[in-house]
């Protein structure tokens, strides 16, 4: 049996892996059901009844409206000239129908939302995969018949990207499944051109590599302490130390575009395409008013950062593989 094998067959059977995916799995299951739930399709009785709310809210508000405007005019040297007068267009039909899901327009977010939350899952998984073998003693026996250090971690990390890529191609192909399925119960697939849906397999593409990219990095973060904790204690010590304490420091020192230099605008940035940020602290003055100042992170300078950090991270760790002793 070839090592890249033994290795596959070692992660997927491990039963941290099996009960976690199963978990995402469950998670990923109770968005979906609530997004049905909480969404209608605008049938015709529909459609009837919220136009008769709107006409009835139109109705309502024409007679408080007038019965105001003569308790003004009752009143000696009232201005009444700018009261305000209800119109049809204050009253669309729109506003009273329940949430339908539009598919071109909704599905986006949901597709962010996927990649989120399986880029965590990456992220313990790649972690724990390593840090189980570190601290178990296995990582030792397998280099007393395998002792090619490097050979050894890169097809550890090799068969943990295979596995996370063949599961995120799953779950997104049945993520987009069920909400296609989902708009035409609930809402609409209407729009849904060759361009739409080239729009979405790329975002879906996007979401597929920052899996793998938070595969990578919890694995190397493990590999490095050789223990799965430490990567746990950066990723924890990131969120709430580096993410809360310095967006913190940051909006009491009034610095600009605080925002880009917080972890998850990135992550929407690479997902979104691009992610365009302004500071109201400043105003150009413009023939349309005050304009603030503007920063637009796109998805190539997303994409820099993150490739930066992975090269870092799995660098030093099989650096680190080489040089440091086993034991």
């Amino acid at each position: 049996m070839s090592l890249y094998t033994a290795e596959t067959r070692r992660l997927t059977k491990r039963r941290f892996t099996r009960f976690f995916v199963l978990g995402v799995a469950v998670v990923l299951a109770a968005i979906a059901v609530g997004m049905f739930l909480s969404h209608h399709k605008n049938t015709p009785d529909v459609v009837a009844a919220a136009q008769a709310r709107a006409d009835q809210e139109y109705q309502q508000a024409v007679v408080q409206a007038d019965a105001e405007r003569k308790a003004c005019q009752a009143q000696p040297g009232a201005d009444c000239t700018n009261m305000w007068t209800p119109t049809r267009e204050d009253f669309q039909a729109d506003w009273y129908m329940p949430a339908t899901f539009d598919f071109r327009k909704q599905f986006g977010e949901m597709e962010t939302a996927l990649a989120a939350i399986l880029a965590m899952a990456a992220f313990v998984i790649g972690a724990s995969y390593v840090g189980a073998e570190w601290n178990s003693g296995g990582m030792m026996n397998l280099l007393l018949w395998r002792p090619q250090r490097l050979k050894v971690l890169s097809t550890k990390l090799g068969a943990l990207l295979v596995v996370l890529a063949g599961v995120t191609v799953v779950l997104s192909a049945v993520w987009t499944g069920i909400f296609a399925m989902i708009a035409n119960l609930r809402g609409s697939m209407g729009n849904m051109t060759s361009g739409a849906w080239q729009s979405i397999l790329l975002m879906e593409l996007r979401g597929l590599v920052l899996v793998l990219i938070a595969g990578a990095v919890g694995f190397g973060l493990a590999s490095l302490g050789r223990h799965t904790a430490v990567a746990m204690g950066v990723a924890i010590g990131v969120i709430v130390l580096f993410q809360f304490g310095l967006g913190t420091v940051l909006q009491l020192a009034q610095v600009k575009f605080l925002e880009a230099y917080l972890i998850p605008i990135w992550g929407m940035a690479w997902m979104n395409k691009e992610v365009k940020l302004e500071d109201y602290n400043a105003c150009n003055v413009s023939p349309d008013g005050c304009v603030p100042d503007t920063l637009t992170i796109t998805w190539p300078m997303a994409g820099g950062v993150f490739a930066a950090v992975v090269v870092l991270v799995v660098g030093v760790a099989m650096w680190t593989m080489r040089n440091r002793d086993i034991t």
